[in-house]
C-alpha cells in the first residue's frame, strides 16, 4: 500500500498525517460536565489503545469543566462543537488540543473569524467534519440528497472559510452511514486537498453490524492509501471500538498492538470447549500491548500445525490437549485442566518476554 502523502498537524503531542502512523481515536459518551466519569472513560479508552479522544461540549457548564479534563487526560483532547461559537472560544481558553466543528453552523462570518483567529493564535487544529446528515441545505437541494459529491462540496465551502483567514491547521472527515458513499467521498476529497483525513463510517450501528461496516469501509480506504486517523463508531461503550480499530490496522499490516489470537471456528471434530477457552484467553489479553501470536485450536487436523507456528499455542484433542511454545511441545494436559494450565503457561510467557 502506498499511503497518500498528507501534511502533518499536531494534536497536542500526537502527530496526524505526514509520516505518522494511522492514529486510533474515539469519543466519550459520558456527560462532559461529570469530570470523574469522563476521565474514567478516557483512561479505559487509553488502556485499550486510544491515542486521542473527543468530548462533546454542548453547553457552557460542559465547557467550564474542560480544563480539569484536559489536565487529567493522558492523551490529547478534542472538543466537539456545534452551533455556538462561544463554546469553541471557551474550549480554546481552557487549553483544548483540537476542535471539531462545521464553520457553517456556528454563526455568521464574524463569529467564524473569531474562532479561526483564536485557533490560529493558539496553534489549535480544526477538524472540518461533514456527515451525510449535515450537508449544507442549498447543496443538498442541488444534488438531490447527501451524495458523495454533495458532501465534498459542502466540506470545501467550510475549508475555504478557514483558508481565507490564512488558517491551514486542518483535518477533514466526510462520514456517512453508507459504506460506498463514504469511500467515494474520501476519494473525491483526496484529489482536492492534502490535509490529513480522519476516516470513519458514522452511525455504523450496534457492535456486530458496526464492526462489519467499519471493517469493510475503513479497510478499503486504508488499502487505497487514504486515512491518517480513524474512529470505529459503535453504539454503546466506546471502549469496544478499540479492538475493532486495531484489528483493522493489523489485518492490513499497518500497525500492531497486542497479541494476534488465532482460533478455529469449531466443527464436528472439536472435542473440547474451545469457545469458552478462546473467549477466556481473549478477555485475559484484552489490554496487553505486547505483540505476539496465540493459537487456540480444537482438532487434530489443523490444530497441531497452527499451535506449533504460534508463539504460544494450544491444540485440543479428545479430553486432552497439547501446549506449544515457539514450536516446541511443552506439555500434554488432561481436558479438565487444559484452560488453567494454558493460562499458567501464558502468564509465564508474558513474564519472560
Amino acid at each position: 500500500m502506498n499511503r497518500k502523502k498528507t501534511r502533518q498537524v499536531m494534536i497536542g503531542n500526537v502527530g496526524i498525517g505526514g509520516d505518522n502512523p494511522v492514529r486510533v481515536q474515539s469519543m466519550t459518551n459520558t456527560d462532559t460536565r461529570d469530570v470523574r466519569a469522563t476521565l474514567d472513560q478516557i483512561n479505559q479508552l487509553v488502556l485499550a489503545g486510544c491515542e486521542l479522544v473527543r468530548v462533546a461540549v454542548p453547553d457552557a457548564p460542559a465547557a467550564s469543566r474542560l480544563k480539569e479534563i484536559i489536565a487529567g487526560s493522558p492523551v490529547p483532547v478534542v472538543a466537539d462543537i456545534h452551533f455556538d461559537h462561544r463554546l469553541a472560544l471557551k474550549s480554546i481558553e481552557a487549553g483544548i488540543n483540537g476542535l471539531r466543528l462545521n464553520p457553517g453552523n456556528i454563526g455568521d462570518q464574524s463569529r467564524v473569524n473569531r474562532v479561526v483567529d483564536a485557533a490560529k493564535s493558539n496553534i489549535i487544529p480544526i477538524r472540518i467534519g461533514v456527515n451525510s446528515g449535515s450537508v449544507d441545505k442549498t447543496i443538498l437541494k442541488k444534488y438531490g440528497g447527501p451524495t458523495p459529491e454533495a458532501m465534498v462540496e459542502s466540506a470545501m465551502g467550510h475549508i475555504r472559510m478557514l483558508e481565507d483567514r490564512g488558517f491551514e491547521l486542518i483535518k477533514i472527515s466526510l462520514k456517512s452511514s453508507s459504506v460506498l458513499g463514504t469511500i467515494e467521498a474520501y476519494r473525491l476529497m483526496a484529489d482536492q486537498r492534502d490535509y490529513p483525513l480522519h476516516i470513519g463510517i458514522t452511525e455504523a450501528g450496534t457492535p456486530m453490524r458496526g464492526a462489519v461496516k467499519s471493517g469493510v469501509g475503513l479497510g478499503v480506504l486504508l488499502y487505497q492509501g487514504l486515512g491518517d486517523t480513524l474512529r470505529v463508531s459503535l453504539t454503546g461503550d466506546p471502549v469496544n471500538e478499540m479492538p475493532v480499530a486495531w484489528e483493522i490496522l493489523r489485518s492490513l499490516g499497518l500497525r500492531q498492538r497486542g497479541p494476534d489470537i488465532i482460533s478455529c471456528p469449531t466443527c464436528g471434530r472439536t472435542e473440547i470447549d474451545l469457545t469458552a477457552m478462546a473467549e477466556a484467553v481473549e478477555k485475559k489479553l484484552r489490554n496487553i500491548e505486547k505483540v505476539f501470536t496465540v493459537a487456540i485450536m480444537g482438532c487434530v487436523v489443523n490444530g497441531p500445525g497452527e499451535a506449533r507456528e504460534a508463539d504460544i499455542g494450544l491444540a485440543g484433542g479428545r479430553d486432552c490437549g497439547i501446549i506449544f511454545k515457539k514450536g516446541e511441545m511443552v506439555k500434554k494436559v488432561k481436558g479438565g485442566e487444559l484452560l488453567s494450565e494454558f493460562m499458567r503457561e501464558l502468564d509465564e510467557y508474558l513474564r519472560l518476554t
